[in-house]
């Protein structure tokens, strides 16, 4: 088990990166750096990413930032769980080289950005449409993290389907030098995704709240008959859990996550948010439609 650096300004991180930097040079070390972006509350999905992201370099960075930006009127950014000491705690035993922890001062000294990196049309479906203006500030936050850590990689998970993909785009597009490395999801032995919002289910609605990987699953299996099938199949499945509130239910390509016409053959993934009680949780599985 390691001592964790924690830095809560950019300035220090700056500081260690090209110590640690230095010292890896000299020693024969690895020098790459890769970033662990999160927001805190962590569980067994992030430290997958932590994991992933020592296999790739010795240098790893977790950044722990509840980013204001990505949170609309009326949801929980007040109420998102805030558990820095049990953080370090977990990240203790994987050998994390630093933690950023900044404050919302110091991401955002002048206040809230005007500048924004905007998403285009399709950070405004699916998440997008229930969370209006959500991916513009995932991205802006995530676009000054790469700038403030200049990572050879960031590692992300596949549970957030959507927002990995924005990512991935807006690196290839803005021609950011960072490899971005998507992680698949971890799940309960139920199936059901490991995430913050999971801690809010009763007993009842984590029963509930497992019929989403059985729909997604059941898709799995009709896929070869098409999309209107695996729709079905999903649907079905979802729909006889009462205490599920479907959102949405799509298909989509996998190089434009844009939906999939009726007759479409091919490699696609299947995205899916819904509300437990008063918890919206999400999920997606790749498939493919014969």
């Amino acid at each position: 088990m390691s001592t964790i650096e924690v830095l809560s300004t950019i300035a220090e991180l700056h500081d260690r990166l090209g110590q640690a930097r230095d010292r890896a040079a000299l020693t024969g070390g690895d020098t790459r750096i890769v970033l662990v972006p999160t927001m805190g509350a962590l569980h067994a999905g992030h430290l997958a990413l932590v994991r992933r992201a020592r296999a790739l370099a010795d240098i790893v960075v977790v950044s722990i930032f509840v980013n204001p930006l990505q949170f609309g009127a009326g949801e929980d950014l007040d109420s998102y769980p805030r558990t820095l000491d049990a953080d370090l705690a977990a990240l203790a035993a994987e050998n994390v080289s630093f933690v950023f922890a900044p404050s919302a001062r110091e991401m955002y000294p002048g206040g809230a950005s005007d500048t924004r990196v905007t998403t285009g049309p399709v950070g405004s479906l699916y998440e997008g449409a229930a969370r209006p203006g959500h991916f513009d500030g995932m991205l802006t936050v995530v676009a000054k993290l790469l700038n403030i850590v200049t990572p050879d990689a960031a590692v992300f998970g596949q549970k957030d389907g959507q927002q990995a993909f924005l990512v991935q785009r807006m690196v290839a597009d803005l021609n950011v030098r960072t490899v971005i490395e998507v992680v698949e999801t971890v799940r309960e032995p139920s199936g059901l995704a490991l995430s913050s919002r999971n801690r809010y289910l009763d007993d009842a609605g984590h029963t509930a709240a497992q019929a989403l990987f059985a729909g997604l699953s059941a898709a799995v299996e009709a896929a070869p008959a098409g999309p209107t099938a695996a729709l079905a199949a999903a649907n079905a499945r979802i729909g006889s859990q009462s205490l599920v509130k479907l959102d949405y239910l799509v298909i989509v390509h996998p190089l434009t996550l844009l939906t999939v016409p009726g007759d479409y053959r091919g490699p696609a993934r299947m995205l899916v948010a819904a509300r437990v009680g008063a918890t919206r949780l999400i999920d997606n599985v790749s498939l493919t439609l014969g």
